[in-house]
């Protein structure tokens, strides 16, 4: 749930910290004052859009942070995304989510302290918050998303992603197909340029490591020289001189020879001469090899010619086929793999279309597995939205969720039949209602009435959102175009999501706020020649004169029916409360 909120330099808002309970949270006050406000910057903490627009006038950048304590559900998919990002935590059950956007366009979020990719930091907040909007409606009345709506619903989508993965095998497949059957001369194009690939990369007989052994031999040609006469001055240093300067191989053994004959007379030299000894038997293999070293110096100038021109082939040809040797070679390879697929292409098509045939026969098994149980949840679904058109006074509504298929020649195979399918199965998913006695059931997107579909899109909600798992659900204004005489029956519903999750609401109906278990007040005011927002917790008096404002008027009687809804409220609560338990 989410159990703090700080707001700094954010659009009106100087700086807020609100601490938030659980069960019912309720957000009220004038048009204006600034509650559309607190969802903007609950949707800039979660990572959504830009916030350039939102930095308070005078100040150089904008900052909300956001802490949350983490339901048992979620923690081990919470943990998997903190060990990829490498962040530090003392428990998974408790998450701080900061971000800040400053006026040269830096955008930083932080996870418990520690810099996070966008994206990840995203589906984090994703995880933990879901916010319901005014308009939100409008997604729910696009057609395309109601099969995902149902298949939520019925927690669907693991069989949904079976389908899927299906389908794209058979898409893979249709593609190669396609490709195969190409024109004759285009193949006969392609075959020409892959030959001539090939033969380039094979005629030049790379080797992994040859390009590292060849800048290693070329630096050694350039600079052979050099090397030849640090050698000879070591071989003259090693071997003595030419005016019979002994050198150091005689010298040690010179040594080693003075010790033998010491040890005669001091046996604790022993050690020391055996040491002597080893010392001399060193130096000589020592100065063989300098000798032999210098001996096979190459100072040809044509090796070098040799070296360079290599290195330049395989330059060129690492420019033409990928960055490195091994690249060149994989590139050789796939192009033999994709030359033998031309040459048999009439054997690898008939391949094809046997595969093909088979994924069209287990796409149609596993989409008419999905929708039988599409069909079951569909019959589900509309019996509960039209219990909650009901308690929304709708009585006369019908509302159906339409699943239906579309027959197609070379479509996938469900028994003796064959339909069109997608990546999501066979159905075409469509939420149907009839809102008056006597109207025919249409698309609910039809639906003309602003207050019907407003009705209706709380009816959605209230069912959809009870197979959601998110712990913290925001509704801003959902009650848009209700009056207040459906007020009670949806502050009941919105107070009854907190069984399972944690609720805030932007409301502008009594009816609704005399439900909340917390109850915040926003309002705004002028200070040094700007206007600030403010927030505030309501307790007992101060939350009836609240309520009593909301109803339109401070009269006597508005104030006593402000008590009269809360006394409503509560009693409704603790009744159902009761049959909980």
């Amino acid at each position: 749930m989410l159990v703090e909120l700080h707001i700094k330099d954010f659009a009106i808002i100087n700086e807020l910290h609100l601490e938030f309970g659980e069960g019912f949270n309720v957000i009220t006050g004038e048009t204006g004052a600034g509650k559309s406000i607190l969802i903007d910057a609950v949707n800039f903490v979660l990572g959504v859009g830009s916030g350039k627009d939102f930095i308070r006038s005078g100040a150089q950048q904008t900052t909300v942070e956001a802490s949350f304590r983490v339901p048992d559900v979620l923690q081990a998919h919470i943990q998997s995304y903190l060990d990829e990002e490498a962040i530090e935590y003392d428990s998974v059950a408790e998450l701080h989510l900061a971000r800040e956007y400053r006026s040269n366009g830096r955008n930083v979020a932080r996870v418990n302290g520690s810099v996070c990719k966008a994206t990840t930091y995203r589906e984090i907040g994703d995880l933990l918050l879901d916010i319901h909007g005014q308009n939100e409606h409008l997604s729910l009345l696009n057609p395309r998303q109601h099969i995902y709506l149902l298949d939520r619903f019925a927690e669907l989508e693991n069989e949904r992603h079976v389908v899927t993965t299906l389908v794209r095998k058979f898409q893979a497949v249709h593609r190669e197909m396609e490709d195969l059957q190409h024109n004759e001369a285009e193949l006969a194009r392609r075959m020409d340029i892959l030959q001539y690939q090939i033969d380039e990369i094979q005629n030049a007989k790379l080797r992994a490591d040859e390009e590292d052994q060849l800048r290693e031999e070329s630096n050694r040609l350039a600079n052979a020289e050099k090397l030849r006469e640090h050698t000879l001055e070591i071989e003259r240093l090693l071997f003595g001189g030419t005016r019979g300067t002994p050198g150091a191989v005689e010298q040690v053994s010179q040594t080693a020879l003075l010790l033998e004959k010491a040890v005669k007379f001091d046996a604790g030299l022993q050690e020391l001469t055996e040491l002597a000894d080893s010392i001399t038997i060193q130096v000589e293999e020592f100065a063989q090899t300098v000798r032999r070293y210098a001996e096979n110096i190459d100072l040809s100038p044509g090796r070098i010619d040799e070296v360079e021109i290599r290195l330049q082939q395989i330059t060129t040809l690492k420019r033409k086929y990928g960055g490195t040797i091994e690249a060149v070679l994989e590139f050789a390879e796939k192009a033999r793999r994709e030359l033998d697929n031309i040459t048999h292409s009439e054997e690898r098509l008939a391949e094809l279309e046997i595969e093909a045939d088979t994924l069209l026969h287990q796409v149609g098994e596993a989409a008419y597995r999905l929708s039988q149980r599409r069909k079951a949840a569909a019959a589900r679904l509309s019996a509960e939205i039209m219990t909650e058109l009901k308690d929304l006074r709708m009585e006369a509504a019908r509302f159906e969720v339409a699943v239906e298929q579309q027959e197609m020649v070379d479509g996938c195979f469900v028994g003796d039949e064959r339909f069109a399918f997608d990546l999501n199965g066979i159905d075409h998913v469509e939420f149907m209602i009839s809102t008056n006695y006597g109207e025919p059931i249409m698309p609910l997107a039809k639906i003309a009435s602003g207050g019907e579909t407003a009705r209706a899109m709380l009816a959605l909600k209230n069912v959809l959102t009870n197979a959601d798992h998110t712990p913290t659900l925001i509704f801003d204004e959902v009650d848009q175009g209700i009056g207040g005489r459906l007020g009670i029956v949806i502050g009941e519903k919105l107070w009854r999501l907190t069984g399972s999750h944690q609720v805030l609401c932007v409301t502008h109906l009594a009816q609704v706020a005399s439900f909340a278990d917390t109850h915040f007040k926003v309002s705004k005011h002028v200070s040094g020649n700007r206007t600030v927002t403010d927030i505030e917790r309501l307790y007992d008096s101060a939350r009836v004169e609240e309520i009593t404002q909301m109803l339109g008027s401070e009269t006597e009687s508005a104030r006593l029916n402000a008590h009269e809804l809360l006394g409503l409220a509560r009693q409704t609560k603790m009744s159902q409360q009761v049959r909980l338990l």
